[in-house]
């Protein structure tokens, strides 16, 4: 019997089901997070459903004992991945004092978890990936072997850290890895409006570095390119500019109204590609999912994001003195 996809790529079935359901968990976490929302409960949404794919094929092909994540603001399967927890994740939706991310201070997706090698991230767009390029100067200048991998979407690949940051990477040769996730929409911007090449990817020729663009609804291929895109930094051979391509499948956050910018159908037709659909479908044909064991781990995820709901809802906001706290320097 010939070896199935996944084998193909030294991935166990143990460890492609542990994806789907990692994927899955974001989606849930995410849907949840949707009806708290209206339900008045929680502020704010920024949405990565269509985007599970991409985020958790990427995490899987890196080092989790080693390597640097600075995520963008809709990569919950990446810091699932990396190891920060439905609760913790509840706990920031709710801006409560135990959010990991920032004590309640940000707004929800600015990641950030020491433990887990998640690098804090910042308001404004494309900021992080500076912030990446000097985690791999640090790999290097340290003779350490990780890598430091960033994500931002296709409307801030428009933005000039995009390129300075980009630039020093590729003249240092530095041990980075930036994923743009195009999911087609700069907010309510379409893609060919932003960009007037065929692909974010060939902007990588520019800066003499590896440009790659996969479909970033097949959570392989991801892995895959990113795994060849590390054994290149680790080697030394410098940056890697990966793109993912999927769409975005909700409004650009709660506060945002879609149906402005862009028709029903098209939103429709793109759900057709879901990639909790679709990886679903790949692991059924393969014999790994059964609709029984579909439906156990959607049941095992739904008790889980119950009670970090509840304990988030129920947990205490900080006290409004530490809002000060990290603000000046302390004696």
């Amino acid at each position: 019997m010939s070896e199935l996809r996944h084998q193909q790529l030294g991935l166990s079935d143990e460890t492609v089901l542990k994806m789907y359901e990692t994927m899955l968990m974001a989606r849930m976490i995410d849907e949840r997070m949707w009806l708290l929302n209206r339900a008045g409960k929680i502020p704010f949404v920024i949405s990565c459903q269509g985007q599970e794919a991409a985020q958790v094929g990427a995490a899987f092909a890196l080092n989790k004992e080693k390597d640097y994540v600075l995520p963008y603001y809709r990569d919950m399967g990446v810091v699932l991945t990396f190891g920060m927890t439905p609760q913790e994740l509840m706990l920031s939706g709710f801006a409560k004092a135990e959010d990991p991310n920032s004590g309640g201070r940000q707004m929800p997706g600015h990641f950030g978890q020491k433990k887990n090698r998640i690098v804090t991230g910042s308001s404004p767009v494309t900021t992080q990936l500076p912030h990446a390029v000097g985690f791999g100067l640090a790999a290097k200048m340290k003779k350490q072997d990780f890598v430091s991998f960033t994500t931002l979407g296709e409307g801030s690949s428009n933005q000039g850290d995009f390129h300075e940051g980009i630039n020093f990477a590729s003249v240092h040769d530095l041990p980075c890895i930036f994923m743009v996730e195009n999911n087609k929409y700069a907010i309510s911007v379409p893609l060919e409006k932003q960009l007037n090449c065929e692909n974010v990817s060939d902007r990588a020729v520019g800066y003499g570095i590896p440009g790659v663009t996969v479909d970033g609804n097949d959570p392989l291929a991801v892995y895959e390119a990113i795994s060849e895109a590390r054994e290149r930094a680790v080697k030394g051979d410098g940056p890697t500019l990966v793109e993912t391509v999927s769409y975005r499948l909700t409004p650009h956050s709660s506060d945002d109204d879609d149906s402005v910018y862009r028709a029903k159908e098209e939103v429709a037709e793109a759900k057709k590609k879901d990639n909790i659909i679709t990886f679903g479908n790949y692991l059924k044909e393969t014999g790994l999912l059964t609709e029984e064991k579909e439906e156990e781990i959607r049941g095992k995820l739904r008790k889980i994001i119950d009670e970090a709901t509840e304990y988030a809802e129920n947990a205490p906001y900080a006290e409004p003195e530490s809002a000060l706290k990290h603000v000046y320097g302390e004696e």
